[in-house]
């Protein structure tokens, strides 16, 4: 028993006083000649026994009385040890996509904020943080609305982020106790370590009633024919037989229904015909009971922007034309003498082809021209020319030197297939193939990186920050390689990259950069807006082109219109990642909590109770009132 006031314990001595009244009460009985009467001695030595006792118990009951009160009001009590130190609670509540799961009827999110409404003291202070907000020593009553209105976020913290977040959060006072309670469903993915290092760690696992997730994963096209575009629609999670159905709207607008059916693979997929060259604003939509984010997916097909190209060329080279048509491109091929330097500054790519000198003048702009955006392809002539004029252009742009011709033949038998401009051209490494050649080549000192080699290992086509460089001529005098299968997805691809545009889709939180071929008048900006949701991007105007990045917004779903002012340029799809579609669950019990549980209410009882004081003052009063009444008895009763 343990006292909140011991120093009224001195008051004890107090029953010092009752006794000493006691003792000075007794007195000895005078001696007086009587009749000898039996009876008469025998009523007198039974008065003063009786008399005796009466004393004696009122001794007793007064010092229980007074004994009771002493200790009444040094206020007795029970507890464990650490319930009465110095407490701190900070709480991290799990509020990513996977929370979304149901369970009774209510989503594992829901249920978890109810039972803190429930359980958490009103007026005791707390911490409480989430993937995306922190709440410093608060009480229930003023977080009370922000946890109603939580809502699932794509973000989700890892352990060892938990562990640093609630490290700052805990004060330094090395004396309380510190109590982290991590409410969640602890997918696998927030696992970053095996222990977090907090002695009153406590967990509460929150699991779904259904575990078997089917989602819209992805959705790509394949190649048309006349009138139709096949799309086609990835969905994950479908067990063997288990069918699904799909719905395909543009806007508002259901245009097209079917229904996929699981074969047991990770994946199963269904096709979806599209008009051809049609623009779409493409919504997608299954039905699951699991998650809901995962349910709906938004893409679109505007028209699209054509890179601008202009070949700048001694002579004129049919296969350029060949490669950038029209259908793709904007291509312009004119003669340096012809060239209007203006119209530069409104291109994409500007492509060099066999010319025996640069122009200072020429360099100038290019180097502007690049340091803007634009992407630069250069092809030396097979003759001899002017090497200080191309390493000018070089000098400040690329690390890159022109060395001297080589006149030795050279085939062209390394394919850097891990190269921007190569990446998704080839389904497998090739190996063995017609290798093209080249008669003579200009041996460079360079430190970029090669996307084609030849045999020898010296470079053929080396590149990087848009800026790609030939070491041979392409003339049908020097070279086969117009003719080799390279040619075009190599080309292609550097024309295709000097304009990114977008996607069928983007996905959120991926940082995706964007380019819009417009001109911004004046000192405007662009913005994206859907219906309820409007944001300002990250974005850098160029001469020819705006470059958008979303590495800090959306935060939301849905297809969304780029303006200017109130003209629409184009429109963008975003898609949250599909990460937590698939329930992975970890071991939380690995991390050694002091406590785990499936229930919040159960955890915050069994804190309750070992926090617990027993308080036992109210019974010392009731007992010292007993002592009062015992004494008004023994007043009454004995004589």
């Amino acid at each position: 028993m343990q006292f909140k006031h011991p120093e009224v314990l001195w008051a004890l001595l107090l029953l010092l006083i009752p006794i000493i009244i006691h003792l000075f009460q007794l007195r000895r009985f005078k001696k007086t000649p009587f009749t000898n009467v039996a009876m008469l001695q025998r009523v007198v030595a039974e008065s003063r026994k009786s008399n005796r006792l009466k004393k004696w118990l009122l001794l007793l009951s007064r010092l229980g009385l007074l004994a009771a009160l002493v200790l009444a009001f040094a206020q007795p009590f029970h507890a464990k040890s650490d319930a009465l130190g110095k407490k701190e609670t900070v709480i991290y509540l799990d509020n990513s996509f996977s929370m979304q799961a149901y369970r009774n009827g209510f989503t594992l999110l829901e249920k978890s904020v109810q039972d803190l409404l429930q359980s958490l003291p009103r007026t005791s202070e707390f911490s409480l943080f989430t993937n995306t907000r922190t709440f410093r020593n608060v009480t229930l009553s003023e977080i009370q609305n922000e946890l109603l209105t939580l809502s699932p976020v794509l973000e989700q913290l890892t352990l060892e982020q938990i562990a640093l977040k609630a490290n700052s959060i805990f004060s330094d006072d090395e004396d309380s106790q510190k109590n982290l309670i991590l409410i969640s469903d602890f997918q696998q993915r927030l696992f970053s370590g095996n222990t977090l290092p907090f002695d009153n760690l406590h967990l509460v696992r929150q699991l779904p009633t259904e575990q078997n997730n089917i989602a819209i994963d992805s959705v790509y096209l394949s190649s048309s024919t006349e009138d139709q575009t096949p799309l086609h629609v990835v969905i994950s999670g479908l067990e063997k037989d288990q069918t699904v159905p799909i719905s395909l709207f543009d806007g508002e607008k259901l245009i097209a229904k079917t229904a996929v059916k699981g074969k047991g693979l990770a994946q199963s997929e269904s096709v979806l015909s599209l008009q051809r060259n049609q623009p779409i604003q493409g919504y997608l939509e299954i039905e699951d009971a699991v998650l809901d984010f995962d349910n709906h997916f938004f893409f679109n097909i505007d028209e699209r922007a054509k890179p601008r190209i202009l070949a700048i060329s001694e002579t004129g080279f049919n296969f350029l034309e060949r490669i950038f048509t029209d259908s793709d491109f904007t291509f312009l091929n004119v003669a340096l003498k012809d060239l209007n330097y203006s119209l530069v500054e409104t291109q994409n790519t500007i492509l060099l082809n066999g010319l025996p000198a640069i122009p200072t003048g020429l360099s100038t702009v290019l180097k502007s021209f690049q340091q803007a955006g634009g992407s630069l392809v250069v092809i030396p002539p097979s003759q001899r020319f002017d090497l200080d004029s191309y390493n000018a252009l070089f000098d400040g742009m690329l690390p890159l030197r022109f060395l001297e011709m080589v006149p030795v033949a050279q085939k062209i038998t390394t394919i850097a297939f891990q190269h921007p401009l190569y990446r998704n051209v080839f389904q497998k490494e090739v190996r063995n193939f017609d290798y093209p050649q080249v008669s003579n080549f200009i041996k460079v000192q360079s430190t970029t990186a090669q996307a084609l080699s030849f045999a020898s290992g010296e470079a053929f086509l080396v590149g990087q920050d848009k800026v790609f460089v030939f070491t041979a001529s392409l003339d049908k005098e020097n070279s086969n390689f117009v003719n080799s299968p390279l040619v075009v997805p190599t080309l292609y691809n550097i024309g295709d990259y000097s304009l990114k545009n977008p996607d069928l889709y983007l996905t959120i939180g991926n940082g995706e950069n964007v380019d819009v071929p417009n001109r911004l008048r004046n000192d405007n900006i662009l913005k994206l807006t859907k219906s309820d949701y409007e944001f300002i991007p990250l974005q850098q105007s160029f001469s020819n082109k705006i470059s958008l990045n979303f590495e800090e917004a959306p935060h939301s779903a849905g297809i969304y219109s780029i303006l200017d002012n109130r003209d629409t340029l184009r429109h963008l799809s975003f898609n949250f990642p599909r990460k937590e579609s698939k329930l992975i669950y970890g071991q939380p019990e690995n991390l050694n909590p002091k406590t785990m549980n499936n229930d919040i209410v159960a955890l915050f009882q069994e804190l309750k109770s070992d926090s617990s004081i027993l308080q036992y003052w109210k019974w010392f009063v009731i007992l010292a009132l007993i002592f009062a009444l015992l004494e008004l008895l023994i007043q009454k009763l004995l004589p």
